[in-house]
């Protein structure tokens, strides 16, 4: 694919594959960090990005089959966010912990009983994010079958999300990025 070629390019010419000792929001311990935070800051490779995003959702299990698109903040949230507005969808959101006055929701925006989402991730490691994202919105009888990240780091989280019976995606995966950087 086209795209991930430039992409993996783009996303090493401009630091956002980061080699060291980093703490991920799993609590887990990497060599390696994926920083997509950086992606919005350039308008042409995040519409690039939200597109093939699109194209793969379409692809995979076409925009009828969800009424909205759920996102867990805060990278993920942006990603989200812009591709609800692409595909014309309603857009919520799931805090990692409930907000702690007003209305003390742990998930944001308009929902239904029976609204089936489709949940955005930017980066999946070992899926615990997503995981409770879903559970949350199973909480509130929301529908998830489905879940779609722009790369997939292969530490479990497509085995953990199946089994809550919810299948996920990516657009790449860092067995392909670190083969497409190795060869360039």
């Amino acid at each position: 694919m086209e795209f991930v070629k430039e992409f993996a390019t783009f996303l090493h010419q401009n630091g956002a594959i980061k080699v060291g000792n980093f703490k991920l929001s799993s609590g887990k311990e990497s060599s390696y960090y994926i920083d997509l935070r950086i992606v919005p800051s350039f308008p042409h490779e995040f519409r690039k990005m939200i597109k093939t995003l699109q194209n793969l959702i379409s692809e995979k299990i076409g925009f009828d089959n969800f009424d909205c698109v759920a996102s867990v903040p805060t990278s993920g949230l942006v990603i989200a966010s812009a591709l609800a507005i692409e595909i014309v969808k309603p857009l919520i959101y799931i805090r990692q912990k409930p907000k702690e006055y007003g209305t003390e929701n742990v998930i944001e925006g308009k929902i239904a009983k029976g609204t089936r989402a489709l949940l955005v991730d930017d980066v999946a490691t070992t899926g615990l994010s997503l995981l409770n994202a879903i559970k949350a919105l199973r909480s509130a009888d929301v529908v998830v079958t489905d879940a779609f990240t722009i790369i997939n780091r292969f530490e479990g989280a497509r085995e953990l999300l199946a089994k809550e019976n919810v299948r996920l995606y990516e657009i790449t995966n860092i067995t392909e990025l670190t083969s497409i950087l190795k060869e360039t």
